[in-house]
């Protein structure tokens, strides 16, 4: 299952991706083709236009998105991220879940 962490702390947001989906065999897995799709599509729209606005970790099944600055098009750019993958979770709830804490 892929567990999709939001927490912000102090104003810092993190998202962190782990796991893997577990709908197909790693390659075949439409649910995680579709969640690094989204993910990736995001980070790289973020980083054309300011490559300081967040940074980001790629590790074997876990990736991790720290937003550094805020505005708007950062704003939006990370909700609609979020929105698509809490549809992605409502599609596949045996595949994805996603966890939002504030501390």
């Amino acid at each position: 299952m892929i567990k999709v962490n939001v927490l912000v702390k102090n104003n810092i947001q993190q998202i962190e991706l782990i796991g893997h989906a577990n709908y197909n065999e790693y390659g075949k897995d439409i649910v995680c083709s579709a969640a690094s799709s989204i993910v990736t599509t995001t980070v790289n729209a973020i980083l054309m236009f300011d490559k300081d606005y967040i940074t980001y970790k790629e590790e074997k099944d876990k990736f991790t998105i720290i937003i550094n600055s805020y505005n708007d098009i950062v704003d939006k750019l990370i909700t609609n991220m979020l929105n698509l993958l809490k549809e992605l979770a409502r599609d596949y709830p045996n595949n994805i879940k996603i966890k939002e804490e504030i501390l």
